[in-house]
């Protein structure tokens, strides 16, 4: 892989609340105290987010903007991701080729909207970072982007911080990641690339890989 621009965290919630968080309006950037300081205090630090957040697709819901990356990714584009509700808690790891502003920063919007959901007084990290391999760096690691802090009361972002913890957390949805890419390669291998059938694989909507949920259509009002 190059050029991988990666999210990832791991938020606790009610299944409940997973499935209302799928459902609820990707907010305006001023649902983050501090959307501007995105990346102080990090590799990128000095650079200022403000116009990429005019990118954001405001008002899409988790389950539109997740459906369709996963759909993408079906068709052979680079959007493959992870989106499961695991052991009592929203887990999420997201690809993007290269800083697609748009999706990361709606996907940013989408986490920091789960704050209400949340059944822990504690804060959760959302990682961002630049990885030609895709994986997780180690908590040291000084090519971390930015980390936000989803509270239940506030979402900002954070300066240089501990992620030894955050890691930790993340390492079995990273696994799974890294089981989607390993299958996806041996299919891709295996495709006939001389016939004229377009590429289509589904294993991205593998219940191992994106939550059975998130590709259900919405009953009811929203």
């Amino acid at each position: 892989m190059t050029d991988s621009f990666m999210l990832a965290t791991r938020i606790p919630m009610t299944r409940e609340g997973f499935e209302q968080w799928l459902d609820t309006p990707a907010p305006n950037p001023d649902v983050i105290s501090d959307p501007d300081a995105m990346f102080d205090g990090w590799f990128w630090d000095g650079r200022r987010a403000g116009t990429a957040w005019a990118t954001a697709a405001v008002g899409v819901t988790p389950r539109e903007f997740l459906a369709r990356r996963t759909e993408d990714a079906c068709t052979g584009e680079p959007t493959i991701g992870v989106v499961l509700y695991r052991e009592g808690a929203l887990e999420a790891y997201l690809f993007h080729l290269g800083y697609v502003e748009s999706s990361v920063h709606t996907a940013l919007l989408m986490f920091a909207a789960a704050a209400p959901f949340k059944t822990e007084p504690t804060t959760d990290p959302v990682l961002f970072w630049a990885e030609t391999s895709a994986a997780l760096g180690e908590p040291d690691w000084n090519g971390w982007l930015a980390v936000l802090s989803v509270g239940k009361e506030e979402a900002r972002f954070i300066g240089a911080t501990n992620l030894t913890e955050a890691i930790a957390v993340l390492r079995p949805i990273e696994d799974r990641f890294f089981t989607m890419v390993e299958r996806l390669g041996e299919e891709e291998e295996s495709w006939d690339w001389d016939s004229d059938e377009p590429y289509r694989t589904d294993i991205p909507r593998d219940p191992s890989f994106i939550d059975p949920a998130v590709l259900a259509p919405r009953s009811g009002p929203r």
